[in-house]
């Protein structure tokens, strides 16, 4: 065991309809599910906020989505209400299969938002996927998912931080590309290691 798919946040507020769709979110499903019987392991992450979670610009009178706000960890950008625990919309995408090894659900702490699989945004509070990973043996990853300039970014820059080989799947992604957030986000993967498919 050796290789794993984490499948980043493929949810149906992240999809078209969904309170904080990504462009074209749906299109990573079919691609997705082909790719899953070529991995060892399987891992599928869940945004998951409570209501009224730190993130959301409603929690932040006077501001909007999409605004930013200094937190005590840093700059947070604020998001439209999304991905809260139980609702529909944090669901995974009905078409997507979710049959995998594990499912991880993050950004539960009311204060403090989370993108990437491995650590909230404070970058020092683990969500416990390193162990579980070292724990199986496996030492490449592979990522796909939503959105590739936030939650998938931030995952595979972590993932090399902590020594794993990270290959991530563009034609398994889709951007939000927030003021260009996309093209940074691709160099500053590059910078770090990170090895793209096509």
């Amino acid at each position: 065991m050796s290789a794993a798919l984490i499948v980043i946040d493929v949810q149906n507020d992240f999809c078209p309809g969904g309170a904080l769709a990504v462009p074209g979110g749906d299109e990573v499903v079919a691609p997705i599910n082909a790719m899953m019987e070529r991995f060892d392991s399987v891992i599928l992450t869940q945004d998951w906020h409570p209501a009224g979670h730190s993130s959301f610009a409603s929690a932040h009178p006077g501001k909007q989505p999409f605004d930013t706000t200094e937190m005590s960890y840093g700059q947070q950008v604020l998001w439209p209400d999304h991905c809260v625990m139980g609702s529909a919309g944090a669901e995974f995408h009905a078409g997507l299969r979710s049959d995998g090894d594990l499912i991880l659900r993050k950004g539960f702490r009311p204060g403090i938002d989370s993108y990437s699989a491995f650590f909230e945004n404070d970058q020092t509070t683990a969500t416990g996927l390193e162990g579980y990973l070292r724990s199986r043996g496996i030492t490449d990853l592979t990522l796909v998912g939503l959105a590739t300039d936030f939650c998938v970014a931030f995952s595979a820059m972590d993932a090399r931080r902590l020594g794993f080989a990270v290959t991530v799947e563009l034609s398994a992604c889709r951007a939000i590309d927030l003021d260009g957030s996309l093209a940074t986000q691709i160099e500053n993967m590059r910078q770090r290691g990170v090895k793209f498919g096509s």
